[in-house]
């Protein structure tokens, strides 16, 4: 299981750590509306995962703020959500204050299935820990990386060029 800290301190992630290679394991996280979301959703398309513990922290605003800009180089082949324990009508707040468009948020709150299925799930905080995952159209783990400290920046070059190499 990957090792990571939250704000310096150790912490327990549930669920199975996910690897390069893996068949991407299905989930159901609910959109701003409420409705359900599953890896089934955004099938034949390249998926970016940017998993984030809170919109209303720094870095997480800054990821999704970095995520959503890349969308326009990635193309319309490319889905990118973000996702977090936030409750659906706030991450539908934030997104219309933060002007993001091009980045799906997905609440994962209800039932921390995307959480257990990428090994994301905090235990202690019942938050996500800082994590980017990306998955080609045929549903094959491409690209993973768990930030071994859960307040630091994920490598955003490194996710953004994983994507466009799945893109060509």
């Amino acid at each position: 299981m990957a090792q990571v800290t939250f704000k310096n301190g150790p912490v327990t992630l549930l669920g199975n750590e996910v690897k390069v290679g893996d068949k991407a394991p299905d989930f159901t996280v609910l959109a701003n509306d409420l409705s359900p979301v599953t890896l089934k959703d955004s099938e034949g398309k390249v998926r970016l995962f940017s998993v984030v513990p809170s919109l209303d922290t720094g870095v997480c605003d800054a990821q999704t703020r970095k995520f959503n800009e890349a969308a326009a180089e990635l193309g319309d082949n490319v889905v990118i959500y973000t996702v977090s324990m936030d409750l659906p009508f706030a991450q539908k707040r934030w997104c219309g204050a933060a002007g993001i468009e091009a980045v799906q948020t997905v609440s994962d709150h209800r039932d921390a299935s995307f959480g257990e299925a990428y090994g994301v799930h905090i235990k202690e905080l019942r938050l996500l820990t800082r994590a980017v995952f990306a998955v080609d159209a045929e549903g094959t783990v491409a690209y993973v990386e768990y930030v071994p400290e859960a307040t630091d920046h994920p490598n955003y070059e490194a996710a953004i060029e994983a994507v466009k190499a799945l893109t060509k």
